[in-house]
């Protein structure tokens, strides 16, 4: 049966780009922003640590992008899904 891969949804992402925001009470958040192949980007829900002295760059990095790849894993989903039903969009 048809199905998105872990590996077909890396190779669709062709960037990304880690977004970071400080609020004025010192949490930091983090988006990741992920190009796909033909130029749509998608993000997801950031990471944040609930304590600024808690926030580690790596960790919240890849909290980041695992909420993206979420979202993009759900669109490419639904791409496939109309792939099936023959619907091209035109």
């Amino acid at each position: 049966y048809p199905r998105v891969t872990q590996e077909e949804l890396e190779q669709n992402i062709v960037a990304i780009d880690v977004v970071k925001h400080t609020t004025v009470a010192g949490q930091v958040l983090r988006w990741a922003v992920l190009t796909t192949k033909n130029g749509f980007a998608v993000t997801g829900k950031p990471s944040c640590a609930v304590s600024p002295e808690n926030d580690d760059p790596e960790l919240g990095t890849k909290y980041a992008i695992d909420n993206a790849k979420d979202e993009l894993w759900a669109l490419m989903g639904y791409a496939l899904k109309e792939k099936i039903m023959g619907n091209t969009g035109s």
